[in-house]
């Protein structure tokens, strides 16, 4: 007889992550992140709970912070299943609020944000290999930049690999008022719940053993927040998942918040709840419409999530209550032969994927009954292909249970080596292995970021790892361990272990580098005139003992370097050495100005014991993320651009998070200051020494002090200064009720996505697209990722609006740039997308912006027609 789900209580967090993560390829590619883990006997209890229950859910949005976490955190804690999390993109194309980290590295940054949020509340991560390209305000658009067909078969290996019974959407498939990869991640699930059963669809993954898989349902989780007063909810699953845990001390929203806050480069920071929560579903497709039961409290409601599902599992459903029932805190060690038992009886449950994954809880259960810690470790984080690292294995049981090592197996051994040692207390286990490493052994890099990208889609180098969040670690130990009658394997990652005089005990993963790391300290140079040198330090790091060889230079034609190449000889690893090459354009046929070359990619190369080495190290470091390793081309783009400053010099400019502005003006000749709170907060008439002062992306949502400093910042427009306010944001996350110009403007949500898009002149005699730098069409050709966003939406009628553009079927917007006389200087708010276009290089966004940092000096003379 078939038992009907209830809604257990809701349980632990941390812990079942342990238990149930599933990651592609290889579970412990997270592991080197800290510790392995060492449950505490209320998780233990949970744990133990898990085991009985037998359902899986997978969660698809479009981008890290799209997950609902209380609905994660409650599925894996509450309803105890399996749940996972599918991001079909890793937020590559948003903003980043605690660095100056953009593109491919804040993919990575979010990536580990996304792994440290299912820590907490115990959900798994998915990925697949579609790019976030930026804001889409179509899912046609979204989809034909991806690559429809690709990302869906993406989808549909998840779902194979994963097996949930039911589906849930963040979004509606239906088009409506939100982001269209929004819209396009759901359209994507719809189609996969059925093609994900079709043995026809994508035959490679069939070959490769994702067998087909049919979810008996998805649903659309409607956001309470997007519910509307009116809205038809007739129909829908109406479901509190709000919930306190004794045991734990907390609450799902708790959970969830907690959760949530770990997107902290998007400052996504909640407070924690303890109120109800209420959530809707809706169904979008049902593989057996006559199972859905006529009363649905949730979405599990028809699925035995019980081992009664499966042919013989009675059996195991008996054992897993024992156990639960007889589990003794104080003695977690008594529970072992239960869990033995357990153990031997799913060998006869007949699905493989659910016998393989209650393997596993069951092994991590046994682990912590008894109290066995097992690591591996290098005296050091960095490994060079074709040299050696010594690893330290260790074990030790802490609890009185009869445990011993059997085997041991090393990276790259074709066998595991006998080891039979009982392990107690009193008998830890320790060895120490010199362990060659494959002169073929890659260097370490996020296995997406390996290739060059298409436009929508991250290039892989095996098919196997979509849907993975990491790369498989490069070297791992495997112990083999015989624990109440039964062998259980447990695989650790070799990472470094350190102790930080601060934060005490740390771990990070191993990387391999390298022999030599080749790093510019610059990826765009700007040349404002045809006699331009510019100078570029390269830093070369070893990686190996020793290296020596030649740095050369590789110039494209119309380019030069001087030196064209260098010797070099380098210490032991991490020994790093500086060369300086001098860069400039050549004259063409004619000479002078011109003969101004176009663009050119230049290669920094170190040919080093046979190897042509061109890629550098970079390490991503933030206190929330495990330590990240990344590499990138040794290139650099040389931009020749025709620019007049207009007797603009001085600049003080007031950072915004994650800043990169300031250097790109440094990089053409502005004396650029960074201004602290106290600068521009006291009205002293010390910021009349700056020709302009320019206020960074997003710095009124993150400072109070530069909110509160408007009486200062319009004095000093008012004396003759130019103001330029890059764009920041007004909505319920990031409120925004300071007044930021001389006169009222409202900035909205609006803006154009397409960095094509046709920019019109409506006032084409405007200083600001004439003086010092006629601009033209030209000039708004070759920008990245978007026209601009943040558009003021309204604004007094003092204010002039230069400038209309729009995404294709879209009315004229003119909120990208505000100008305003004030006094007897100028004060400008613009929405353009600078941040991303004057580290990128375009020529023309630097011309706008010249004219936009003189302003003061311009409009005075120059009058709008």
């Amino acid at each position: 007889m078939c038992r009907r789900a209830a809604r257990p209580a809701l349980l632990t967090s941390s812990f079942l992550f342990a238990l149930a993560s599933t990651v592609a390829l290889d579970r412990s590619a997270a592991a080197a992140a800290g510790p392995p883990p060492q449950p505490n006997a209320a998780q233990i209890a949970a744990g133990l709970r898990k085991l009985g229950v037998v359902g899986s859910v997978l969660y698809v949005a479009a981008h890290p912070d799209d997950e609902n976490t209380a609905l994660l955190a409650y599925l894996a804690n509450g309803a105890r299943v399996r749940t996972g999390y599918l991001s079909i993109t890793r937020g590559d194309g948003g903003q980043n609020l605690i660095g100056s980290e953009q593109g491919p590295a804040l993919g990575l940054i979010r990536t580990q944000e996304l792994l440290a949020a299912r820590r907490i509340d115990g959900a798994e991560q998915f990925f697949t290999r579609a790019r976030d390209f930026g804001y889409s305000k179509s899912p046609d658009e979204t989809l034909r930049i991806w690559g429809k067909d690709a990302v869906l078969a993406d989808v549909v290996a998840v779902i194979r690999q994963f097996r949930p019974d039911v589906i849930v959407t963040r979004f509606s498939p239906q088009p409506s008022d939100t982001h269209g990869h929004h819209t396009a991640s759901a359209t994507l699930a719809v189609e996969a719940f059925r093609a994900a059963a079709d043995p026809k669809f994508a035959p490679d993954q069939i070959a490769r053993g994702l067998g087909p898989w049919q979810a008996r349902r998805i649903f659309w989780n409607r956001s309470s927040w997007a519910i509307k007063p009116g809205d038809d909810l007739t129909g829908d699953i109406k479901t509190d998942i709000g919930g306190y845990n004794a045991l734990l001390g907390l609450s799902t929203g708790e959970i969830a918040a907690d959760s949530r806050s770990m997107h902290k480069s998007q400052g996504f920071g909640v407070a924690r709840s303890r109120a109800p929560i209420t959530e809707y579903f809706r169904v979008l497709a049902d593989a057996d419409p006559k199972s859905l039961p006529a009363q649905r409290a949730f979405v599990l409601d028809g699925v035995d999530l019980s081992w009664r599902r499966f042919p013989g599992g009675a059996k195991v459903d008996d054992l897993v209550a024992k156990a639960v029932a007889a589990f003794d805190p104080a003695r977690p060690e008594v529970s072992i032969p239960a869990l033995a038992a357990i153990d031997a009886a799913i060998d006869g449950v007949p699905d493989a994927g659910w016998r393989a994954q209650k393997h596993r809880e069951v092994s991590d259960l046994v682990l912590a009954c008894a109290g066995l810690f097992a690591d591996a470790t290098a005296p050091d984080y960095r490994a060079v292909a074709g040299g050696s690292v010594e690893i330290t294995a260790t074990a030790v049981a802490r609890l009185p249970a009869d445990v011993k090592l059997e085997t041991l197996r090393w990276p790259f051994a074709e066998k595991p080596a006998a080891i039979g040692t009982a392990l107690g207390v009193l008998k830890p286990f320790e060895a120490k292995q010199a362990v060659a490493l494959p002169a073929a052994l890659p260097p370490s890099t996020p296995y997406w970021l390996d290739a060059p990208p298409s436009p929508g889609l991250y290039q892989i180098p095996d098919p196997a790892l979509i849907g993975a969040p990491e790369s498989p670690p490069p070297l791992v130990v495997d112990f083999g361990f015989a624990i109440g009658g039964r062998h259980f394997a447990v695989r650790r990652a070799v990472a470094y272990k350190w102790t930080d005089p601060v934060a005490g005990e740390r771990y990070r993963p191993l990387e391999v580098t390298p022999a030599v790391s080749v790093r510019p300290d610059a990826n765009v140079l700007l040349f404002t005139s045809f006699k331009d040198a510019k100078r570029i330090s390269v830093e070369l790091t070893a990686g190996a003992p020793s290296p020596t060889g030649t740095l050369r230079v590789e110039t494209p034609g119309g380019w030069g370097a001087k030196p064209s190449s260098v010797p070099f000889s380098l210490g032991p690893v991490g020994s790093t050495a500086r060369f300086e090459f001098e860069i400039s354009p050549k004259p063409g046929r004619t000479g002078g100005a011109e003969a101004w070359q176009a663009e050119g990619l230049l290669r920094f190369v170190a040919e080093s014991g046979g190897q042509k080495l061109a890629r550098g190290v970079v390490r991503i470091e933030h206190p929330h993320i495990p330590i990240q390793t990344t590499l990138v081309d040794a290139n650099l783009r040389t931009v020749p651009v025709r620019l007049a400053k207009g007797g603009v010099s001085k600049v003080g400019y007031f950072p915004g998070p994650g800043d990169e502005v300031p250097a790109s003006l440094r990089g053409v000749g502005y004396d650029v200051t960074l201004l602290s709170e106290d600068a521009v907060s006291r009205n002293t008439g010390a910021l009349g020494k700056f020709d302009a002062i320019v206020i960074g992306v997003r710095a009124f949502n993150t400072s109070e002090r530069l909110r509160a400093a408007h009486d200062a910042l319009m004095g000093y427009v008012e004396r003759g200064g130019t103001l330029v306010v890059q764009y920041n944001t007004n909505n319920r996350i990031a409120p925004l009720t300071a007044a930021l110009g001389p006169w009222p403007f409202d900035i909205g949500q609006k803006r154009v996505t397409d960095e094509t898009a046709k920019v019109d002149f409506t006032l084409p005699r405007h200083a600001v697209l004439t003086t010092p730098n006629p601009i033209d069409a030209h000039d708004f050709e070759g920008w990245v990722q978007e026209r601009g966003l943040y558009f003021a939406d309204k604004w007094d009628k003092r204010y002039e609006t230069p400038l209309s553009m729009h995404d294709p079927d879209e009315a004229p917007l003119a909120g990208s740039l505000l100008w305003a006389r004030h006094g007897k200087g100028t004060f400008v708010y613009t929405g353009l997308a600078f941040f991303r276009q004057l580290p990128a290089g375009v020529p023309g966004a630097y011309r706008l912006f010249a004219n936009l940092l003189a302003g003061g000096k311009a409009a005075a003379a120059t009058k709008a027609r």
